[in-house]
């Protein structure tokens, strides 16, 4: 079963890698079919197995050799690993297909900002949309927390984005307020702690070894993500940690 997983995260994870480059753009997620980039190389199959290609070819097109991004493979190996822990640590219930969709629509989100720095609407629309049956067959423990913890979400990054004249994009303040309808209020509210703490910390790394530029926008997608994720699984845990001080 754990291979079995593994080997599922793998394909979604390639496949996440197409829709979060096509959709932003308005692309088809079906057709074409995937080609380089540079020589427009149509990719076979054996092009296209999951991190595997990726390390056979050396990170390079077959055909012209230009060097392939390594957000493909890291993007198929992070969903698989996230996958299989979502199964270690929930089994096979609906909590474990929840974690499933949660994951898929931040792997999603995450490849779209590093590539264009868009989180685009009809990604959060379309997993929002799945959320809120799955939260009917499955809520939280108090109904009302998923609308508390929406409306918290949302308004928290819109007065932001407002106060700071445009310092959160449209797709941050309704990520949030999707996050916020899955998590509730509390763990909403630690997602947005965890996220800043995360960009001003390996913001600052990137900055001292030249990776961005002072004043240059970066995603925050990512970032978000990283929170998410690590509040989804451990937010109870880190709030019961944290509350102990006091």
């Amino acid at each position: 079963m754990l291979t079995l997983i593994f080997l599922y995260g793998l394909v979604f994870g390639s496949f996440y890698n197409v829709v979060g480059l096509r959709v932003p753009v308005g692309k088809s997620i079906v057709k074409p079919r995937s080609a380089c980039s540079l020589c427009g190389h149509q990719l076979t199959a054996f092009d296209l197995i999951p991190v595997v290609s990726y390390i056979i070819l050396k990170g390079k097109c077959r055909k012209c050799g230009a060097r392939i991004s390594p957000i493909y493979p890291l993007t198929e190996l992070m969903t698989a690993l996230l996958f299989l822990y979502a199964y270690l640590y929930f089994g096979l219930t609906m909590d474990f297909l929840l974690a499933l969709l949660f994951i898929s629509m931040l792997i999603v989100i995450v490849v779209s900002d590093l590539a264009y720095m868009l989180i685009p609407d009809k990604i959060v629309l379309f997993f929002f949309s799945l959320f809120l049956i799955v939260r009917m067959i499955h809520p939280l423990t108090s109904w009302w927390n998923s609308l508390l913890g929406a409306a918290a979400g949302f308004f928290l990054l819109l007065i932001i984005a407002i106060v700071s004249k445009g310092g959160m994009g449209g797709g941050d303040i309704k990520l949030f307020g999707v996050l916020g309808f899955m998590m509730g209020t509390k763990l909403v509210l630690l997602t947005f702690f965890l996220s800043c703490a995360f960009g001003a910390v390996i913001g600052l790394v990137l900055l001292i070894f030249g990776i961005v530029k002072r004043g240059k926008p970066m995603p925050f997608g990512p970032y978000i993500a990283m929170a998410a994720i690590t509040v989804y699984f451990h937010g109870e845990g880190l709030l019961y940690w944290y509350l102990q001080f006091f």
